[in-house]
């Protein structure tokens, strides 16, 4: 099994956290495409599991792959020892490469959120969905199911990069979930996304507030450059 490289931040982790949990996905979507960054945002079909639940923080990549071993050395340790590995503001982002069983349950969200991750990314599936709920711990899957890993799946590696739909994500990159799904920020550009995104949701609030105003909206778009 693969472990991780040691994550390197150039930042306060808890203030960057705090300032991308207030900016909209579309809002930093815009600025990576503005920047040249034209595939960040994951699938889709990766939600949250509840609309009021989102997410920020620290790319933690995991992987795995099918498998039909009963060893719990090979199936359970593998994943305590990521869990154990996790740091304060940590994301998981998990590409298991499987459509069968859940990648994530209360247990797993629990020792995560003690260890100070923010949340679980999941091209996979999650259980225990009402205990995750009542632990205010965010998740976003494809799907649920009942399902255990035992026999069914295993972690291959963590800490090294992954690639979601056509997101390459690495240990560090920073990640960013809301109602409207999931956004990967490449680590050396965290900073510089951050600052240009606040000051899109500033300008979209003086647009808005010119078009309530009774603005013609091509005005207000010629005016602050933004719709």
């Amino acid at each position: 099994m693969a472990e991780q490289g040691d994550r390197i931040v150039n930042f306060n982790v808890d203030d960057v956290c705090g300032r991308f949990s207030v900016i909209y996905t579309g809002a930093i979507s815009d600025v990576l495409h503005e920047m040249g960054f034209h595939n960040q945002v994951l699938p889709p079909s990766i939600q949250a599991l509840t609309m009021d639940q989102q997410v920020a923080g620290i790319a933690m990549p995991v992987e795995g792959e099918p498998t039909t071993s009963t060893d719990p050395e090979v199936v359970y340790v593998p994943i305590l020892k990521m869990l154990g590995d996790l740091r304060n503001g940590d994301v998981i982002v998990s590409q298991p490469h499987d459509n069968v069983s859940a990648h994530i349950g209360e247990l797993s969200c629990e020792t995560a959120r003690v260890r100070g991750a923010r949340g679980a990314v999941i091209d996979g599936g999650a259980r225990d969905i009402d205990y995750i709920l009542k632990l205010g711990f965010p998740v976003f899957c494809r799907y649920r199911t009942p399902a255990d890993v035992m026999g069914r799946w295993k972690l291959v590696s963590y800490g090294t990069e992954i690639k979601i739909g056509q997101v390459a994500i690495r240990r560090g990159d920073f990640v960013v979930g809301d109602k409207d799904g999931v956004i990967v920020i490449p680590q050396e550009v965290t900073i510089q996304v951050l600052e240009k995104s606040e000051e899109v949701v500033n300008t979209e609030n003086f647009v808005r507030k010119a078009i309530l105003g009774g603005v013609h909206p091509v005005d207000a778009y010629r005016k602050y450059g933004r719709f």
